[in-house]
């Protein structure tokens, strides 16, 4: 077992509910974008890989240690910055931060200065000594990624950083998150905005349901060979027509997305031809992640 993380079978029920259902992954050191929608199982996952959550079934190691086992180990080397509000009013940036590097064992004489360094990074150098109950969702955001990093940690874990954000802050977050994996630190950002994992990380966990839907690099998504048309008539004789010669055709009123193991090219051509359907306009499509999600999460549309 050599990737950052690594589960097998990993199941967890909250009673009646299954949370996670069979999850196994290999996941390599990087930029991890999480994805899925609200309730998909993202946060589960995350809390069993901190050690958080020990799972119904299954096992996970996250840098080879064993997240039932190896628990304190674990939290010493990685980050979390949790989704939900949990920062002390009464408390100053700095004094919090600083806190937070105690905690992950740096001595106090050092942890003040590792507090305005990170504070400085994540942009709050001039607000540190100002009480975090005056802060905006922005501001407490970034703080809260700020402990999730001042112990330098060897991966850190952030569960939907850019939530609430405006967009000036969704976009200084994802800065940030770019900024930490140039800094050696692999990331796990959970997000439900495919958008945002997209620009951001190397590699994705899909999750629906509770249940793993792919893992894999961004950049293999994208290298489909597949050709989108956009018909002038009904398309159904021209998607038979594809789905007779093995060809997969998702339709979306008079658009089709074709796909197939030689040149498509000359398929659509052919089939247009045959079935005397007219086209507007045909070409390549970069594929993105929301496609991947669903093309292999959803239902297809049957024709």
């Amino acid at each position: 077992m050599s990737g950052l993380i690594v589960t097998s079978g990993l199941t967890h029920r909250f009673g009646d509910v299954v949370a996670l259902a069979d999850v196994s992954l290999d996941v390599p050191s990087g930029r991890i974008g999480l994805v899925g929608a609200n309730g998909a199982g993202k946060t589960t996952l995350i809390r069993i890989l901190l050690g958080m959550l020990t799972p119904t079934r299954g096992s996970a190691q996250v840098m080879g240690l064993d997240v039932r086992h190896d628990t304190l180990a674990l939290r010493s080397r990685v980050g979390y910055m949790p989704e939900d509000a949990c920062l002390p009013a009464a408390q100053t940036a700095a004094d919090f931060v600083a806190f937070a590097a105690e905690l992950a064992g740096i001595p106090a004489a050092d942890s003040r200065r590792r507090a305005s360094e990170i504070l400085f990074l994540v942009g709050l150098h001039e607000e540190r000594f100002r009480y975090l109950g005056d802060f905006s969702t922005g501001m407490l955001q970034r703080v809260k990624l700020a402990q999730a990093i001042v112990h330098d940690p060897e991966v850190t874990f952030l569960d939907e950083p850019a939530a609430g954000l405006d967009p000036e802050g969704r976009e200084h977050m994802l800065e940030l998150i770019i900024r930490l994996g140039e800094f050696g630190i692999s990331v796990v950002y959970s997000s439900h905005i495919l958008d945002d994992v997209e620009r951001t990380c190397d590699w994705v966990v899909m999750l629906d349901g509770g249940r793993l839907v792919r893992s894999g690099p961004i950049a293999a998504m994208g290298s489909e060979d597949a050709v989108t048309v956009e018909v002038l008539d009904d398309p159904q004789a021209f998607v038979r027509w594809l789905h007779e010669r093995g060809a997969k055709a998702d339709v979306a009123g008079r658009s089709v997305r074709v796909r197939f193991d030689g040149d498509p090219f000359n398929l659509v051509r052919d089939g247009l031809a045959a079935t005397d359907t007219g086209v507007r306009r045909m070409g390549r499509r970069a594929r993105t992640l929301e496609d991947a999600f669903i093309e292999d999460a959803r239902p297809r549309e049957a024709t």
